[in-house]
């Protein structure tokens, strides 16, 4: 079932490049070449695919349409109601001339969660509440954004978010990013900060948290969305790292949660991730 409230007005504002073919360009220039060298970030193509990209938004465009959406933001929630109006509050602060639309998919609540969502003028798409990854998934297929971010009902985002880290993919020719957290709740939750922020840009394939994840749509949809695995933004990551170029924007910070670990521990969150990692790793053998 799909509950449909349209988002508040926007002025409208296009991404420039057709980011999609770059992004292809330079899979099929490092799949032929043993080189690190990355393609120029202001190109020939880029120029003349931002032009005709300009040129047919003239010319196509019906001027009574609405404006087509840049981004579709997917929260999933579970009996979120005590963290989601922070999450959605954050959102509504943006301060971007991109087009948006906000998906909150709904994993059989029993509280307030779908009542809060339509309040903030989001979509709510229900599920059945069968894992975070069929959530995110079922929410991308509702998605008309160009590209997707995916955060959870405890994220915080700052007011320049959607801008800075568009700017960042585009700048940068990425097909996905995240950036720094900030973790609240016990001292213990610094080291898991820490893991974030310090450990997973540096992986040859960095990966990139199920609560802070811009990345293109048709990138998504061609590695298969969030594999629903344990872990599954780890399996994710890793699938379309292999594909494409992913990184982390060094300057941009959003705030989640530390609740898991204030109710489980460090010890017992860094357990229960290591063995998501064990399932992820046992079901991708199977």
């Amino acid at each position: 079932m799909i509950d449909t409230v349209c988002c508040r007005e926007r002025s409208d504002r296009r991404l420039s490049v057709d980011i999609w073919g770059r992004l292809q360009l330079r899979r099929a220039y490092t799949t032929t070449t043993t080189t690190t060298t990355k393609l120029p970030r202001v190109s020939e193509y880029d120029e003349r695919m931002s032009a005709s990209t300009t040129r047919s938004a003239v010319e196509e465009a019906p001027s009574t349409a609405n404006p087509p959406i840049d981004v579709s933001i997917v929260i999933p929630a579970r009996n979120e109601a005590a963290y989601l109006r922070g999450g959605l509050s954050s959102i509504t602060a943006l301060d971007t001339d991109y087009e948006y639309e906000v998906i909150v998919v709904d994993g059989a609540s029993t509280d307030d969660t779908r009542a809060i969502a339509r309040e903030y003028n989001a979509t709510v798409v229900e599920e059945d509440g069968s894992s975070i990854a069929v959530a995110r998934n079922l929410g991308a297929s509702h998605a008309d954004g160009e590209w997707l971010v995916f955060i959870d009902a405890d994220t915080r985002v700052q007011a320049d978010y959607l801008t800075e880290m568009l700017g960042f993919v585009e700048r940068e020719g990425l097909a996905a990013a995240s950036s720094r957290c900030r973790m609240t709740g016990p001292l213990r939750a610094k080291l898991m900060e820490g893991t974030i922020n310090q450990l997973f840009p540096r992986l040859a394939s960095p990966v990139l948290p199920g609560f802070n994840c811009v990345v293109h749509h048709r990138a998504f949809d061609e590695v298969g969305g969030f594999p629903d695995v344990p872990n599954e933004d780890t399996a994710f990551s890793r699938r379309l790292g292999r594909q494409y170029p992913t990184a982390y924007h060094p300057d941009i910070l959003v705030t989640s949660s530390g609740r898991r670990i204030a109710a489980d521990g460090l010890t017992g969150t860094l357990w229960h991730y290591l063995r998501l990692d064990a399932g992820r790793l046992q079901s991708s053998r199977s």
